[in-house]
Parts: structure tokens; C-alpha cells; sequence
């Protein structure tokens, strides 16, 4: 799909009311089965979150206490949090054979707001990345580095790292050993 279209959605979500789903969107509510903190199945379908990244499930970061704390449990709740206290309109904008990528605007204090950019700013999520390393909207990767900078949410943990870094040397590896 059109960078610029999918660009073009993110600031027009603050056009639609938010007391019911325009046409070609979908409520997202509690109820559904989330595999990660931006993945999940609804109806036998699989929705992903376009250009965001959760941390990745059985990685870790450390509290100050030295217990070690699973980061992709963490972007997981948070996401389920959202979904419940602010009941996300989610709209397709592009897919896969088996998923579907979707961006989501949730109802806070009365405003449409992106959910993505919302997670990437608190800081439980990030900037999803190609495979040349940049981010598939630059708008999060501004996000992120504002929440990296702040140390919002799993970036107060100086062992935090980027799922989509660690993505990257998973790959890289495994392209090597062949």
C-alpha cells in the first residue's frame, strides 16, 4: 500500500467520530486471542498492528531489583489494557496471505488517537523495521526516540533492546549459516 495513504490515515483519524466504526473499519475489543503486543486473531483471522513491533516474547529486561521481567509479556498487557479501556477502531490497509495489517485509533479523553502511536510513545512497542533498518512509518520512529529518550515504559531498563534489531541479527545468522 502507499506510504502516503497510510501516512494520510494516521492524521485523519482525528476526523471521524468516535462513537461507532466508520465504514471499512472494525471495532476492536476485549475478547480476542492476542499472540503478542501487536499481533492478534479475531474469528480465525490474524491482524497485525502495520509498522509497529512489540517486544518479542521470552526476551527480557532486568528491574532495579535484578529480577528479570518478560518484555514481550509486558507489550502484551499493555496492548490488552488499551484494547479494554479505550476500545480501538481498526481499518485494513494491507495483507498478507494469513495477516492482516491494520492501523487503529483509540477513543482517550474524547480523541481519536493513533494506537500505535500511542504504544511506541509509552514506550511499549516500537518502530517496526524494514529490511534496509528503516522504519515502515517515520512518524513511529519519532515516537520511539522520544519515548527512548524520556525512558518511557520498557525504555527505563538500560538492557531493553529493539525487537526488531534482534530480528535483524536472528536473520543474519541464520543467512549465514547456510
Amino acid at each position: 500500500m502507499n506510504r502516503a495513504i497510510i501516512a494520510a490515515s494516521l492524521f485523519s483519524f482525528a476526523a471521524f467520530s468516535v462513537e461507532a466504526a466508520p465504514n471499512g473499519y472494525f471495532d476492536l475489543t476485549p475478547g480476542i486471542t492476542l499472540e503478542t503486543g501487536d499481533t492478534w486473531i479475531e474469528a480465525g483471522q490474524k491482524y497485525r498492528l502495520y509498522g509497529v513491533q512489540s517486544c518479542l516474547r521470552g526476551t527480557s529486561y532486568t528491574l532495579k531489583n535484578g529480577k528479570k521481567q518478560d518484555c514481550g509479556a509486558a507489550s502484551m498487557a499493555v496492548l490488552a489494557a488499551y484494547i479494554r479501556d479505550t476500545r480501538p477502531v481498526c481499518a485494513p490497509v494491507a495483507s498478507a496471505r494469513d495477516l492482516t495489517y491494520v492501523m487503529c485509533y483509540a477513543n482517550v479523553a474524547g480523541k481519536a488517537l493513533d494506537l500505535g502511536t500511542i504504544l511506541i510513545s509509552t514506550g511499549y512497542a516500537f518502530a517496526s523495521l524494514n529490511a534496509k533498518g528503516l522504519p515502515y512509518n517515520p512518524a513511529y520512529a519519532v515516537a520511539e526516540q522520544q519515548a527512548r529518550k524520556a525512558k518511557s515504559g520498557l525504555w527505563a531498563f538500560p538492557d531493553v533492546q529493539h525487537p526488531s534489531i534482534l530480528i535483524s541479527k536472528a536473520a543474519n545468522a541464520k543467512g549465514a549459516g547456510k
